[in-house]
């Protein structure tokens, strides 16, 4: 079992928070977006605990993630990347290959929505590229999207091709006007809201516009098809608590003020 760790840090220097979160959930994979941490002093915190070393395994061309795992390099080796993702293949002795793409988009600040759907047809690209030079589909994707699981980027067939239920995503892909789509898994709709467990999203942003959401997933873990028997959705959490107390305000949204504005998400799997 692999145990996995996104976190937006907000460019704040959270890393004793962090690492109280790796060693509490026992992560072997922490993956970091607005992360302004120096590494040496990332892995001198993340170090400090139990259990086996992390390493920091550095991209050759994207700027806006960070991975740091108990593996070294050679076996998170870079298939593709852009400035704003890493696609790895992560090869670990007698344990089935798979790809790990982190990502981390542009805001709705600075992109408007066709912008990001456009983006997520290139990365959506670029996934099938990488897959095709491994010669399998085993891959996840994880990140900080800025986009919720409903928003065209996502959910487009040209896009990410992310759709909510696992029967669906079983059939593979899809085909429209004559040209084929693989399927994308998105577990996060079933995190989505106020029924169920956990908060209603990873984000929350208020504004004075007639449509807002407050609640937003824009933190999301996506799934293909080959690697659904090795991904169980009880592993997957939002979390709010590390040994230092809650992420949370006392509003009940995560409290930019003494952690960040996005909450970090946890997955695992069966590997």
């Amino acid at each position: 079992m692999l145990t996995f760790l996104f976190w937006n840090l907000n460019k704040k220097p959270l890393q004793a928070r962090l690492a109280s979160l790796v060693q509490r959930h026992k992560v072997d994979l922490v993956l970091l977006a607005e992360c302004m941490v120096p590494p040496s002093i990332m892995l001198e915190t993340l170090n400090q605990g139990d259990g086996a070393p992390f390493f920091n395994n550095p991209n050759l061309e994207c700027q806006k993630v960070m991975v740091y795992s108990q593996f070294v390099s050679d076996f998170l080796q870079p298939v593709v990347e852009s400035r704003r993702f890493t696609i790895r293949s992560i090869n670990l002795p007698n344990r089935p290959e798979f790809l790990l793409a982190v990502v981390h988009f542009p805001s709705k600040r600075n992109f408007s929505g066709d912008s990001q759907s456009l983006e997520c047809t290139s990365l959506a690209s670029a996934v099938r590229e990488a897959e095709a030079q491994v010669g399998h589909a085993r891959t996840v994707l994880v990140g900080d999207l800025n986009m919720n699981p409903f928003e065209p980027g996502l959910v487009g067939a040209g896009g990410l091709n992310a759709v909510m239920a696992r029967r669906i995503a079983r059939r593979q892909s899809r085909t429209v006007q004559a040209r084929t789509y693989p399927f994308f898994y998105n577990p996060m709709w079933g995190r989505f809201g106020d029924v169920t467990q956990g908060p209603p999203g990873t984000h929350y942003y208020d504004r004075g516009e007639h449509v807002t959401y407050f609640w937003n997933m824009f933190d999301q873990v996506l799934v293909r098809p080959d690697l659904l028997p090795l991904f169980r959705r009880r592993d997957l959490k939002i979390l709010t608590r590390d040994e230092n107390g809650s992420l949370l305000s006392k509003r009940r949204v995560p409290d930019k003020k003494n952690a960040s504005d996005h909450l970090p998400i946890l997955f695992r799997l069966n590997v």
